[in-house]
């Protein structure tokens, strides 16, 4: 990937549909987050449809799925697929794995193939979809090895579009994305970089408090258009966290067309657009 080719990078780009035209969440699920964010006919792009119109954006995509297969009985994604794929595309294309947490020791021997054999730059965690506490010490042996394997991972905290609206949230329970749980991880895993996928809300502060404390952990911007940002979160990134704010989208619920258009209406001081925008994710990747 040549990085100077690119004007951005986007952290958080999920696939929906494989090559087989099986898709990351079931029918009702799928509805629900498109009822949620108003997203329109291109609610699952193809890998390649992901490529091609990043590319013509000369923007970077951190690509990935969720596997949440033990908490709802849905098969997911491939990870190897999606990795071989984005291999294709390298010059547009970051691909990340997912391992469903439940798994125990085959997820942290997945986790460990997966960058070794397939060369995956980092992992996404959804705790509410996959239905775990992810400071619970049972899942600290995957951590330990991403750490040691020297791959960030990103976990969705606040609200979630999945499930809204349906009776009890289809079970789905968002404090599981409390940005607290994730702080403890924080602290026993110093060498490990984590990422907080959007705007946190309900508990923004939270999330600010431990990327200020934390020098391990990060903030992505996905999930929200900018103009909605609260107002603490855009002064931490105009400030104190210029250096661990990171732009994302959350496409293709929200494209970045979107995103960019609101965040260029922002009050972000013109030496931390650039920051946000593409250089924070560099080094956060590893890619400098």
């Amino acid at each position: 990937m040549d990085i100077a080719a690119l004007d951005a990078i986007d952290v958080h780009v999920h696939v929906e549909q494989d090559s087989r035209g099986c898709f990351a969440l079931d029918q009702e699920l799928l509805d629900a987050s498109a009822g949620y964010f108003k997203s329109g006919e291109h609610r699952t792009p193809t890998l390649g449809q992901i490529a091609e119109y990043y590319r013509a954006r000369r923007t970077g995509a951190v690509v990935f799925t969720v596997d949440a297969t033990a908490a709802t009985g849905h098969p997911a994604l491939s990870s190897e697929e999606i990795a071989d794929l984005a291999a294709e595309h390298n010059d547009v294309l970051i691909p990340f794995g997912s391992v469903d947490p439940h798994a125990g020791r085959a997820a942290v021997l997945r986790a460990r193939r997966l960058v070794g054999e397939r060369g995956v730059r980092g992992f996404k965690f959804h705790p509410s979809l996959q239905a775990f506490e992810p400071n619970d010490v049972r899942f600290y042996p995957l951590y330990e090895a991403l750490a040691e394997l020297g791959v960030p991972a990103l976990f969705h905290t606040g609200q979630t579009g999945i499930g809204a609206g349906l009776p009890g949230g289809r079970g789905i329970k968002l404090r599981y994305s409390a940005p607290m749980l994730l702080d403890d991880v924080a602290a026993d895993f110093p060498e490990l970089t984590i990422v907080f996928a959007h705007p946190s809300v309900p508990w923004q502060d939270e999330a600010i408090s431990i990327a200020t404390h934390k020098a391990n952990v990060y903030i992505d911007l996905s999930g929200w258009s900018p103009k909605f940002f609260p107002p603490q979160l855009v002064r931490a990134a105009n400030s104190l966290l210029k250096r661990k704010v990171l732009f994302g989208s959350d496409y293709p619920v929200i494209t970045p067309d979107r995103w960019l258009d609101d965040f260029a209406k922002l009050e972000i001081k013109p030496d931390v657009r650039p920051l946000i925008l593409k250089d924070n994710a560099v080094r956060m990747l590893g890619l400098g």
